[in-house]
């Protein structure tokens, strides 16, 4: 990052970060848990969701909260809008959403060994996905570059130049195919020809054989 997007770094409210990220992961709990609900095998009423999958809502309410407001506060403290930022959210939300091995009757805490583990495996899940574009389909296009112009560049990027091929491949080679042209057909090889083909293949035929060959 160059010094004009350090000096240019706007800060960012960390408090309605952690917020919202409490509010979307907390529904994602309540849907997970709403589900289980649903499929489990005992008789047990809409209020289960709650009393029954109430650690789940609170697990993902607070794996999501943590991330967010730790990944606006790190970028506000170190000023720097990179990908270190979402590292250390997914260090530090991975300790409450991944920490708690559920149980039938009880939710028990695991090692500290574990919840070090679970964090920087985290960590470098949302890292590098934050590093490779923050997006499944990779980085955003540029908003002022025309779509027509882009692909002509890419175009010219991977087009190689016509000496170079026909240096590799040589003039008019090419595999025969056959025309048909009304009632005769016609042999033609279709091939590779360089500009000023013509005039070079007349030349060589006049100093090889004599023959005067049009031209045209």
């Amino acid at each position: 990052m160059t010094s004009e997007d350090e000096a240019a770094y706007k800060p960012k409210d960390a408090v309605g970060r952690g917020i919202e990220s409490t509010l979307i992961t907390g529904a994602a709990g309540l849907t997970v848990a709403a589900i289980q609900n649903t499929l489990t095998k005992q008789n047990v009423s809409g209020w289960g969701v709650f009393t029954r999958g109430g650690g789940i809502i609170a697990m993902f309410a607070a794996s999501g909260g943590t991330y967010g407001f730790a990944k606006a506060a790190a970028a506000n403290l170190r000023e720097k809008d990179d990908s270190w930022n979402p590292t250390i959210g997914g260090f530090l939300s991975g300790d409450p959403s991944l920490s708690m091995e559920r149980r039938p009757d009880q939710a028990t805490v695991r090692t500290f060994p574990a919840i070090l583990g679970f964090g920087a495996g985290l960590a470098i899940v949302q890292g590098v996905f934050d590093y490779t574009g923050g997006k499944f389909s990779g980085y955003d296009k540029d908003p002022n570059v025309d779509e027509y112009e882009r692909k002509e560049a890419l175009r010219k990027n991977r087009r190689r130049p016509i000496q170079e091929t026909l240096e590799e491949l040589g003039e008019g080679r090419g595999e025969p195919s056959i025309q048909l042209s009304g009632e005769s057909n016609l042999l033609k090889t279709v091939g590779v020809y360089g500009p000023g083909y013509r005039e070079r293949r007349a030349e060589r035929i006049k100093e090889n054989y004599g023959i005067d060959v049009p031209r045209t």
